[in-house]
């Protein structure tokens, strides 16, 4: 029931196409308006011509009061109960594209702790399969009184971060985190990881900028680094002999001890190459 409601909440209803800014709803194709159109004022019309062709007025007053009649009645009457009566089914190619963005996969990264036992993954991917959510990589990772798994999860695009955190943390996770994501995510972080070494060797000044982006971080200047106050894990100091210490920062989102191994062995990749001497030149 409680997810028939949800699935009941987030069908889009022809009132979510207005503009949020002027409120306004989109323009209907040209036939559905004119279908709608004629379906309203054909009873009008044949309302009004029944009344006056009644009456004994002349010829020539008969045409103007049907003009000025059929005239207001449509401006005043017609085309707004058009708009209002057959709203659904003049907005329906627009909400159907809705409907089809609405149900459209998104991609999601998500990080949960589990207790480090037979199981527990077992009955964490159960909790995120009632949501139709595939499981497209995971990374686990020890940690402190359990294991940090790290999922990337392709989910319905009705399926809300509130509802991913909820099954994570029915599954048995705690300390959950869910953040959307590209398909760039799928690159997992060993081949990433390579790809940026190859950089490195090319040119050692660019591991700060290399590691940031293998870690998704922002590099902090030394004066940053000394006044910057994050939570446990999201600080990430890399010591190096000819930059110093190379503080990264990424709010929210604890830095994992694989994440930490590969910044610290691309440190140690760039302090070799920036030693080694240049190879001579043959004369």
């Amino acid at each position: 029931m409680k997810r028939n409601a949800v699935n009941a909440a987030s069908t889009p209803a022809a009132a979510d196409l207005s503009c949020e800014v002027c409120g306004l709803m989109p323009e209907p194709t040209k036939t559905r308006l004119t279908v709608a159109n004629v379906a309203v004022m054909l009873p009008i019309e044949l309302l009004v011509h029944a009344a006056v062709v009644e009456t004994h007025l002349p010829y020539l007053a008969k045409v103007l009061v049907l003009t000025l009649t059929a005239t207001v009645l449509v401006i005043w009457v017609a085309e707004p109960s058009a708009a209002r009566i057959l709203r659904g089914w003049l907005h329906a190619p627009a909400l159907r594209h809705r409907r089809k963005l609405g149900t459209a996969p998104a991609l999601w990264r998500a990080r949960t702790v589990l207790h480090d036992q037979p199981g527990a993954l077992q009955k964490v991917t159960r909790a995120l399969a009632r949501l139709d959510t595939n499981i497209l990589s995971i990374h686990v990772h020890p940690v402190a009184g359990g294991v940090l798994d790290e999922f990337v999860l392709s989910a319905p695009g009705n399926v809300s971060e509130r509802q991913l955190l909820e099954a994570l943390h029915d599954g048995g996770g705690s300390r959950s985190h869910v953040w959307p994501t590209t398909a760039l995510a799928m690159a997992d972080g060993q081949t990433k990881a390579l790809s940026l070494a190859a950089r490195i060797a090319a040119a050692p000044d660019e591991l700060p900028l290399a590691v940031a982006e293998l870690l998704h971080a922002r590099v902090l200047t030394p004066s940053e680094a000394v006044l910057e106050k994050h939570d446990a894990g999201t600080l990430l100091k890399i010591p190096t002999a000819w930059h110093g210490p190379i503080t990264f920062v990424r709010p929210g989102e604890p830095f994992t001890p694989a994440e930490s191994a590969r910044a610290h062995r691309l440190a140690e990749l760039a302090e070799i190459l920036a030693h080694r001497p240049a190879p001579a030149h043959p004369m």
